[in-house]
């Protein structure tokens, strides 16, 4: 008889199991939106699939009458534009510093500890001065995005570089390689899949960073409709958009991951045996 630790789930399997959790949440989401329904046929707190589904429906096809836009597409873009340059920025920094943080020695003394003093501040706690200084604009939003996740990525590439085999510095070094060729041909190659998979981890973050910038001061965008109709206890809205937002950050999830499977293969090799 195999122990318990042992016993791995084919195929078919992991597929039930992956999707009794979410059955077990429809299942009594639905329970509890129907006697809910019955009592109170007007109860806002647990719409119906059907009412979020004539929601959304208007919400995805008819033009809002002050803007001329339609409301989901446009926030939808709106969010993602934001989410998009401040990841991108988080990602770009933290590969440069991660890469002369892991790599140089002199260039790690003084700034590790500021980079671990910088990731310990609440990113919330700041958005108030961020406000205060670039305005409520774009820009405070995508800087909280910055400050929010850069200091993470930052620290997890160069725990990544320091953790590296010291025989592949010395080898290449030995090969007559410079401090610089060093960095960009034994580092960076080795560095840039963990940044992608880095980046996945903080995506939960950088979601949440952008949804209170936006619930805040904003005139589009998915964190500011779902504060907006917050008031109104429009569940039939705020339900099916963190169901869209969540759709959204799996999508980008999955999609880091098919860029990475694909430029990195070796660095995947052992998914396949779990």
């Amino acid at each position: 008889m195999k122990r318990l630790i042992n016993l791995k789930p084919a195929r078919p399997a992991r597929v039930a199991l992956a999707l009794l959790p979410f059955l077990l949440i429809a299942f009594v989401y639905l329970s509890a939106s129907s006697a809910r329904l019955a009592e109170n046929p007007n109860d806002r707190l647990l719409p119906s699939p059907a009412k979020m589904a004539d929601t959304m429906h208007g919400l995805a096809t008819e033009a809002n009458v002050r803007t001329g836009s339609i409301p989901l597409w446009a926030d939808t873009a709106a969010s993602l534009k934001r989410l998009g340059i401040g990841v991108g920025i988080s990602a770009f920094a933290a590969l440069v510093f991660g890469l002369f943080s892991g790599g140089l020695p002199l260039f790690r003394a003084p700034f590790s500890p500021l980079i671990t003093v910088v990731s310990l501040i609440p990113p919330l706690a700041v958005l108030p001065i961020l406000f205060i200084v670039f305005g409520t604009g774009e820009l405070a939003k995508v800087v909280l995005i910055i400050v929010g996740i850069t200091p993470f990525l930052i620290r997890d590439l160069t725990g990544e570089a320091l953790r590296l085999p010291d025989e592949q510095r010395i080898k290449a070094q030995t090969l007559g390689a410079n401090s610089w060729q060093v960095m960009l041909r034994v580092l960076l190659p080795q560095l840039t899949p963990r940044l992608i998979s880095a980046t996945r981890l903080a995506l939960g973050s950088a979601w949440l960073f952008l949804i209170a910038a936006e619930a805040i001061a904003a005139q589009d965008g998915l964190g500011y409709r779902i504060f907006l109709v917050r008031r109104y206890l429009s569940m039939d809205v705020i339900l099916p958009y963190v169901a869209w937002i969540t759709l959204l950050a799996f999508l980008i999830d999955q999609a880091l991951l098919w860029i990475s499977r694909l430029s990195f293969p070796w660095y995947h090799v052992d998914e396949g045996k779990s």
